[in-house]
Order: C-alpha cells, then structure tokens, then sequence
C-alpha cells in the first residue's frame, strides 16, 4: 500500500475533469493564490521536518560522545 487509497487509478481524463471543476469553482484569479499557500505550506512542513531530524541527529551524537 505505496500509494494513496484514491488516487491509485487516476487518469488523464480524470485528472482534466478535475482541473476543469476546480477552474470552475475557484477561478483563474484564484488558483495562483491557492497553489502559493499550498508551496508556502509544503516548505513550512519540510523545514519543519528537517529541524527535527537535526534535532535527533545532534541528540545522537551528543549521547555517542557521553558515552
């Protein structure tokens, strides 16, 4: 189970089908907005991340040196 329960059996007409709903209810005007907040969103989650993972990589070395 590698992949996301629904979008497993998307295809390319799904995926126009989409867009053209989205386009519909959201606007030309708005989708750049949204698609921004969504990269901000994504870059906020990845540093998040990555300051966690310096955080548990600096604890280890910090208790293999103690030792």
């Amino acid at each position: 189970m590698n992949h996301l329960l629904f979008l497993g059996n998307l295809g390319t007409g799904e995926i126009i089908i989409i867009a053209i709903v989205v386009l519909l209810l959201f606007g030309g005007k708005k989708i750049p907005e949204l698609m921004k907040g969504i990269g901000k969103g994504v870059r906020n989650f990845k540093d998040g991340v990555k300051g966690i993972e310096d955080d548990i990589n600096l604890n280890d070395t910090d208790n293999t040196t103690k030792k």
